[in-house]
């Protein structure tokens, strides 16, 4: 399992071998991250991988010193806020 942050897509992804099994997609306004989208493959559901996601996300943004909100309900409680 490999969770990648992709900032050319705007998105951390996760990968079982070379499939794609998750991703964390957001959007940028000014010095605001907005993620607006966690899915993963249901097969992987229960592990922790959606949260993962989120949180590489917002690693990205810490380091890059911007603000994170989200639309996206599952990210929105991980986040706290």
């Amino acid at each position: 399992m490999l969770i990648q942050y992709e900032p050319s897509l705007f998105r951390s992804a996760a990968y079982d071998g070379a499939q794609e099994i998750g991703e964390c997609c957001y959007s940028v306004s000014g010095n605001i991250w907005t993620i607006y989208h966690t899915e993963v493959d249901p097969a992987y559901g229960g592990q922790g991988i959606a949260r993962k996601l989120v949180l590489a996300v917002k690693e990205a943004a810490d380091e890059a010193g911007a603000d994170v909100t989200s639309t996206c309900s599952y990210a929105y409680k991980v986040l706290g806020r």
